[in-house]
């Protein structure tokens, strides 16, 4: 493949061809067709099971009239699809938009605007499969392979397979959207819909930055003697070294179990090492002596000390929120959904915090949009002054 060639037959007769966009010609080509589309279905394709840092090496979007697929790898200024991500006035249509909406924003500082995601919706009307395999096929009774589910998308050239792969991931999605929006609307649920949206839209930046003291967040740390704890945090450090060096995820070079095991074990030879899950021969050529000589350290060190806890919130803050959980749950059971449908847990703990007292009180704290204080805002208050 070639970035001069810009148009691809799909391998499945069901599909057109779709464009491949890896020169300006065929950049100022795709933008003009995006620029002029009212909605856009679209979807990224990352490589965080074969980087240190996942990033997005592909972008796929269809228009109602074609398939395109973006190479963020190639020297392309995006910046026009940056401005369309914003444009309130095209709809942008996701299946399951948090992961993509982060990758957005942390690679290329977009905001979107006017959002419509299809997992969500799907979850609104008390869909319970709603990946996008299952609901397509649902839907259109269109069977799709998982055989490229977890390639790395930023190896290049990408096979004939792997692209219809990718388009197939965009080119359905429009349709599915009028499908979902249209029960939506039957259902008078397009309200809660677009606010959840609109809500989804607005991304929370996870912490990427390595934290040496994570390792007490491992399953099974508090059990270790201080020798062991010693040990698990300098493999824990020496493992993201690693990973970091070799630009590889964290369990493609050392698994927790193989750290756990490791640290439980304190192994002093090699040879101590082939019963150990995960240190296969390979294993030990690469990281066995650098291990051993950690582990050596960490028998005389310091037991490292658990980071404080959080402060511990006060009894009618839990109380307060235990039972907006409970009366959470007892609504989404009633209405045959998932309970975070309802009111998200972030909110239902803003709420048990500022205890409002009235449905003004409750509409100060904006931890509800309009059509959940419309709908769920008296309940609220009425849970919060019952007694018991």
């Amino acid at each position: 493949m070639t970035s001069e060639r810009t148009n691809f037959a799909a391998p499945d007769e069901a599909l057109p061809p779709f464009h491949w966009v890896a020169n300006e010609a065929a950049w100022r080509a795709c933008l003009a067709a995006l620029r002029a589309a009212p909605r856009l279905a679209i979807d990224l394709e990352a490589n965080s099971m074969y980087a240190y840092t996942e990033r997005a090496c592909l972008i796929q979007i269809s228009t109602a009239d074609a398939d395109f697929i973006l190479d963020p790898l190639a020297d392309l200024d995006l910046s026009g699809l940056g401005d369309i991500i914003a444009d309130p006035a095209v709809e942008k249509v996701f299946h399951a938009a948090e992961y993509d909406l982060i990758l957005l924003r942390r690679d290329y500082d977009w905001h979107l605007h006017n959002l419509f995601d299809t997992m969500w919706a799907a979850r609104i009307l008390g869909y319970k499969q709603f990946g996008l395999a299952g609901m397509l096929e649902g839907a259109f009774g269109l069977r799709l392979s998982k055989r490229f589910q977890k390639a790395n998308w930023c190896h290049r050239p990408l096979s004939a397979g792997e692209l219809a792969y990718a388009q197939k991931d965009t080119h359905y999605l429009l349709a599915l959207r009028d499908r979902l929006a249209a029960e939506l609307e039957a259902r008078g649920l397009l309200a809660e819909a677009l606010e959840t949206f609109a809500e989804q839209s607005r991304v929370k930046m996870p912490h990427n930055g390595f934290d040496p003291d994570a390792f007490w967040n491992i399953n099974g740390v508090f059990d270790l003697a201080p020798a062991q704890q010693a040990a698990l945090k300098a493999l824990y450090v020496y493992r993201d070294r690693e990973a970091r060096r070799r630009n590889a995820p964290h369990f493609k070079v050392l698994s927790d179990q193989t750290l756990m095991e490791l640290a439980t074990r304190l192994p002093a030879r090699l040879s101590e090492m082939d019963a150990i899950h995960g240190m296969t021969i390979g294993q030990q050529q690469r990281y066995g002596r650098p291990i051993l000589g950690l582990i050596a350290e960490a028998r005389q060190a310091p037991a490292p000390q658990p980071p404080p806890r959080p402060p511990r919130l006060p009894d009618a803050v839990l109380i307060r929120y235990d039972k907006l959980h409970r009366w959470r749950k007892a609504r989404a059971q009633a209405r045959g959904v998932e309970s975070d449908v309802i009111i998200s847990r972030d909110a239902l703990w803003a709420i048990a915090q500022a205890n409002p007292r009235t449905l003004d009180e409750l509409a100060a704290l904006n931890a509800l949009g309009p059509y959940r204080l419309g709908q769920y805002g008296e309940e609220i208050v009425r849970q919060l002054g019952a007694r018991g």
